[in-house]
């Protein structure tokens, strides 16, 4: 898949948005960022590695 298609579908999630404009606020856990969406931390592991592979993020 092209960068801008990956970024493109990482960023069609909402949740995805929220993580990532929740990151650009500064460094957080994986516990840190699934409390506020009700989520599991392995949901929110999977959305990072989404995130990750578009080249949006670093871990």
């Amino acid at each position: 898949m092209p960068p801008l298609d990956a970024s493109f579908a990482a960023l069609a999630d909402p949740t995805r948005r929220a993580i990532l404009a929740r990151l650009a606020e500064g460094e957080a856990t994986v516990q840190d960022l699934a409390r506020p969406f009700a989520i599991s931390q392995p949901a929110v592991s999977r959305h990072l590695k989404v995130l990750e592979d578009a080249g949006l993020i670093e871990t």
